[in-house]
C-alpha cells in the first residue's frame, strides 16, 4: 500500500470515529441536560416565592404623623 492510501484510511477512521464519538456523548447527555432544566425550573420557583416572601416583610404602611407643637404666639410690641 501507498503511503497516501494509508493516510486516507487514518483520515477517513478518525472522520467516522470523531462523528461517532459525538453522536454518542450527546446521546448521554441528554438526561444531565433535562434534569438541569428541572432543577433550573425550581430554582426560579423558589426565587419567586422568596422575592414574594420579602416584599410582604419590607412593606410599612403609612407614616405616623408628626405631632405638632402647640407655641403660643408671643404677643407684637407696636
Amino acid at each position: 500500500m501507498t503511503t497516501l492510501q494509508i493516510l486516507g484510511w487514518i483520515y477517513l477512521g478518525v472522520c467516522i470515529g470523531s462523528t461517532f464519538g459525538v453522536i454518542g456523548l450527546g446521546l448521554f447527555q441528554v438526561n444531565r441536560i433535562a434534569d438541569m432544566r428541572a432543577t433550573i425550573q425550581d430554582l426560579e420557583e423558589e426565587k419567586r416565592l422568596l422575592k414574594g416572601q420579602l416584599n410582604k416583610s419590607y412593606r410599612r404602611g403609612k407614616p405616623q404623623p408628626r405631632k405638632r407643637r402647640n407655641w403660643k404666639k408671643k404677643p407684637v410690641k407696636k
